[in-house]
């Protein structure tokens, strides 16, 4: 299944099991953070001044 722009951060965390690594290396610390079972990959992305295709492409990667 892949990763969007949608998902919630919570959701992204239980799909993929190195989700978290994954976002902290782009600076996403928060990701145990009560927001992140709310917040959308794009919302937390905008909040952290991240480019959000970048992460996409992180996440989806090797998805296939």
């Amino acid at each position: 299944m892949a990763i969007t722009k949608d998902m919630l951060i919570s959701e992204i965390l239980r799909e993929r099991s190195d989700a978290a690594q994954i976002l902290m290396r782009f600076g996403m610390g928060c990701v145990g953070c009560p927001s992140s079972q709310m917040e959308s990959l794009e919302q937390a992305a905008m909040v952290h001044g991240l480019d959000l295709e970048r992460v996409l492409a992180a996440l989806n990667e090797g998805l296939e």
